[in-house]
């Protein structure tokens, strides 16, 4: 069974006190050095090395790589070959409970950039055994485990990070400090695109023998088992409820990002979630072509909003058509602010080009990372000191809860609504969604 962590936990000491304060403050937060020395190299395992995970990789060999774990032989073969070749040598593993238990001793931080299923499990081993992480988004699978992964790393004192690069860019604090300036007025709607329809229809193709070199069990992990089937390796299990997070999961946590962070969406106890658009589905995968609405009630400094967020291009609502058609404006994952003076794009710039050039600039007032990059950030906190930007507790954990909470919404149907109060952690009007905040795990994988 799943550890569970109440909302009041997830909350205590964590985003709903510091806010933007906690990325004013960046600097002054609380780390833990893993060497003796500031200038010793960190000892890192790299959990994923296809994909996202060869920028694990790079960042692993700037330091010590000490373990390399990956589920396919080809990957790894690939990997020592084209990147590793002589700079490391590192023990290889295709399952990361045992690399754990058998290096924890020798680590200090380890990267995780497994399919979702799998971010979770990973990473609150590596907490619990005291390590640095980081983890590419989402966070995980589901809302539960973004609460347990909050609570293992405010109990264990670790440094973590999550991989939503825009996070730690300058962009995303320009837009939050043009909309905390009052630039564009107060903000009343976004609108936000992720440019990515995964999901579709129907059940499992008919099942296949497992490719050479792949290691299936440790693929399925946490998963219920299936047979190995097209569909799955090394990509499209985005498409499958059982191992991806569909496309508000994998790609919310980087544009719902910009909302989340300049309206302080964290401050939130209390939403709707509405379904507006939805298509297909199946019990074994996600719908597709989803419009969802955040319904966020208003705060002392933030009247009541909307924050739409669509699936794909297509589905763009008429306001962003219309800024098109007299503006010229360009959309591809990109989000909008509507506020009661004009809007803001995701580029920090006013709309039309001709209202941005009139008004000021805002000071920078919000904390920048300690370095371009979140492992990079993640690094540098750990020897320097200071909070990486994207971590489990002050953004992570929250933005990824919110994120998923769009999946509620999409079984509710078109038109369906659910009431989500973040300290029950629960749907208060349709319980029998409940269900989907978190999951059973096969033995020997829980969270």
């Amino acid at each position: 069974m799943a550890t569970r962590c109440t909302r009041r936990g997830f909350l205590k000491g964590s985003v709903a006190a510091t806010g933007v304060a906690a990325l004013a403050s960046l600097s002054s937060g609380p780390f833990v050095l893993a060497q003796q020395s500031p200038g010793d190299k960190l000892r890192v395992a790299v959990i994923g090395a296809a994909g996202m995970g060869g920028y694990s990789v790079d960042c692993a060999l700037s330091e010590k790589l000490v373990a390399l774990v990956d589920v396919d032989e080809k990957n790894i073969a690939k990997v020592m070959s084209e990147s590793v070749k002589d700079k490391a040598k590192p023990k290889i593993f295709y399952d990361y409970r045992k690399m754990l238990d058998e290096c924890h001793n020798d680590l200090d931080v380890v990267l995780i950039a497994t399919p979702d299923h799998h971010h979770a499990p990973a990473a609150i081993r590596a907490i619990n055994y005291g390590k640095h992480v980081f983890c590419q988004k989402p966070l995980a699978h589901n809302i539960a485990e973004c609460y347990a992964l909050v609570k293992a790393a405010r109990e264990k004192k670790v440094l973590t990070q999550m991989g939503n690069q825009g996070y730690c860019g300058e962009t995303i604090r320009r837009v939050a400090e043009y909309i905390a300036a009052g630039v564009v007025g107060a903000v009343t709607e976004t609108h936000t695109l992720l440019d990515r329809n995964f999901g579709g229809t129907g059940g499992r193709p008919p099942s296949k023998p497992i490719p050479s070199g792949l290691h299936w069990d440790e693929w399925i992990g946490p998963a219920p088992y299936r047979d190995y089937h097209d569909g799955l390796h090394p990509f499209s299990w985005r498409d499958w409820k059982a191992f991806g997070t569909g496309t508000i999961g994998d790609m919310a946590c980087h544009r719902l990002a910009y909302p989340f962070m300049a309206l302080k969406l964290w401050e939130v106890k209390k939403f709707t979630v509405e379904c507006i658009n939805t298509k297909g589905g199946s019990d074994e995968k996600y719908p597709q072509d989803n419009v969802v609405c955040y319904h966020i009630p208003a705060r002392d400094s933030f009247p009541a909003c909307k924050c739409y967020v669509y699936d794909h291009e297509a589905l763009r609502p008429d306001v962003m058509k219309e800024l098109e058609r007299k503006h010229s404006v360009k959309w591809s994952e990109a989000t909008l602010f509507v506020g009661t003076k004009g809007y803001l794009n995701n580029d920090a710039h006013v709309i039309p080009e001709s209202e941005h050039e009139k008004s000021s600039a805002p000071p920078k007032t919000l904390a920048r990372p300690k370095a371009d990059g979140p492992v990079e950030d993640l690094y540098a906190c750990i020897r320097t000191g200071g909070t990486p930007v994207s971590n489990f507790i002050d953004a992570a954990g929250p933005l990824t809860a919110m994120a998923l909470a769009g999946h509620l919404a999409q079984y509710a149907g078109a038109g369906g609504k659910i009431e989500w109060d973040v300290e029950k952690m629960q749907c208060t009007n349709r319980p029998e969604t409940n269900k989907f905040v978190r999951r059973e795990y096969r033995s020997g994988w829980e969270v």
